[in-house]
């Protein structure tokens, strides 16, 4: 890069952010990289425009870029355009600071320029449609249902499991004896009449 161009980059760089102070539209990526944004977020005919400066700007044209993902709504003819707008007027303006001068220009053809962007989305609706009918259709896929969530206990019902044991987890001695005594109670008898039977058989 010369130094001419240089000196003149810094202080086309100082121009800007002063001129576009507060203006949310501008923004500087880097130190010879700029946006502005033209219209509102959602609308269909907004664009933005990035400009960036090579080592002999403005001793040439600087390169226009309108392949942002904000411009991914944009037809190609819009795009096509506004690309060939800027680099027509950046023609005679070389060897002088032109960002602002390009960025401004097309403020006033707008209207214009987005003549061919249509109103809606440029997706064809048939898409859209086929990701609704694929959503329903995994929704139906028994492999893509989640399993069941277990039954969550209530605090009051954890306080009563709590209270049941002996607070370090382990229930208080003796709590399933009942069982035990009624279940030998019942072989036992088994056993007795075995036992019975085999003493009157002697």
């Amino acid at each position: 890069m010369s130094g001419e161009c240089k000196e003149l980059q810094d202080e086309e760089r100082e121009a800007l952010a002063s001129i576009y102070e507060g203006d949310d539209m501008f923004k500087q990526i880097n130190p010879t990289t700029f946006q502005y944004k033209y219209g509102e977020d959602g609308d269909k005919k907004a664009f933005l425009v990035e400009i960036s400066w090579g080592e002999n700007y403005p001793q040439e044209a600087p390169n226009v870029n309108m392949d942002t993902f904000f411009n991914g709504h944009l037809v190609n003819p819009v795009k096509e355009k506004i690309v060939q707008v800027l680099n027509e007027e950046a023609t005679q303006w070389l060897g002088c600071g032109m960002t602002y001068t390009l960025f401004e220009c097309l403020k006033d053809k707008i209207d214009e320029l987005v003549i061919e962007q249509p109103e809606t989305t440029s997706c064809p609706v048939d898409i859209s449609s086929n990701v609704d009918a694929l959503k329903i259709a995994d929704s139906g896929d028994p492999a893509s249902k989640k399993a069941p969530k277990k039954e969550q206990l209530t605090k009051a019902q954890k306080r009563r499991q709590w209270e049941r044991t002996d607070h370090k987890g382990e229930r208080a001695r003796g709590w399933n004896w009942v069982d035990i005594v009624k279940h030998l109670s019942q072989t036992g008898s088994k056993d007795d009449h075995i036992s019975n039977g085999t003493n009157f058989g002697s």
